[in-house]
């Protein structure tokens, strides 16, 4: 679970709250003030069909559905990765290539067990590289697309916001002959305003931002498992495989590498 988009969500509510009950002396009927339903429609329905007719409908549920990434992330271990090549390395050097099927059918990986296999089964290095590549590639922009959609509705939700308040000054202008109205009727203007604020900086961007991340991510250990899988077929030492497969990582993750080997090293003693 990750707490922190759960953290964000929660006080970034609770701050707007209480910033519109310090701004109203602590009255809680101010909060109704800011419920307009003609203003939620406009914005959120206004950003949504945007969305409709700037992508494909798949490509708009599809974003929907990634929200759950934001709090339950796929699980992402370069350094566990980086250890599983080694060990590949390692069964390579000392049984041959070959040795290698039988581990690949074992792999929850599946992007590992395929460049695996096509090792096994003698494909040159460079359409490894060239097959691998691409996947990783096309992933990336998979998951740009999706982030790009709720970048696209942080762009439209301020703009619709506008167009509410417009509406609502239009509306305003018609009743002069009504003083006492104006001051409501100009609150729920400005309100539109506010919900398009709210849905484009403290929900869009944000998610746009975290399946960025996420992505970036996922990436990074296809790129460290590409690099991994062609030095393996290369024939390098796996010493070597290990250095150089840690470069990609950050100097506090480098640390992490090997400790899955020796973790496994140690259940396998005690249960000797």
């Amino acid at each position: 679970m990750e707490l922190g988009s759960i953290i964000g969500i929660v006080l970034g509510t609770i701050f707007i709250i209480l910033a519109i009950l310090i701004t109203g002396d602590m009255n809680p009927a101010m909060i109704a003030e800011f419920g307009d339903a003609p203003s939620v429609m406009v914005v959120i329905g206004g950003t949504v069909m945007a969305a409709f007719i700037s992508v494909k409908i798949g490509t708009f549920v599809t974003a929907i559905k990634a929200v759950g990434i934001i709090f339950k992330p796929p699980s992402t271990n370069p350094a566990a990765a980086i250890d599983m090549v080694v060990q590949l390395a390692n069964t390579a050097r000392k049984e041959g290539v070959l040795a290698l099927e039988e581990s690949a059918n074992n792999m929850d990986d599946e992007f590992l067990k395929k460049g695996i296999m096509l090792i096994v089964d003698g494909t040159d290095p460079e359409l490894v590289k060239d097959i691998m590549e691409t996947e990783r590639s096309w992933t990336e922009d998979r998951h740009g697309m999706i982030a790009g959609v709720w970048e696209m509705m942080a762009t439209y939700a301020p703009s619709w916001g506008m167009l509410g308040t417009m509406v609502g000054l239009i509306l305003m202008l018609l009743q002069l002959d009504d003083p006492g109205a104006m001051g409501p009727m100009l609150s729920v203007a400005l309100v539109t305003t506010f919900y398009g604020c709210i849905l484009a900086n403290f929900l869009c961007n944000p998610i746009a931002s975290k399946l960025k991340q996420v992505s970036g991510e996922e990436i990074l250990l296809k790129t460290v498992l590409i690099e991994g899988m062609l030095s393996i077929q290369a024939g390098e030492n796996p010493r070597i495989i290990e250095e150089k497969l840690k470069s990609f990582l950050a100097p506090a993750l480098r640390g992490g590498v090997g400790k899955s080997a020796e973790a496994a090293s140690a259940g396998g003693g005690g249960e000797e």
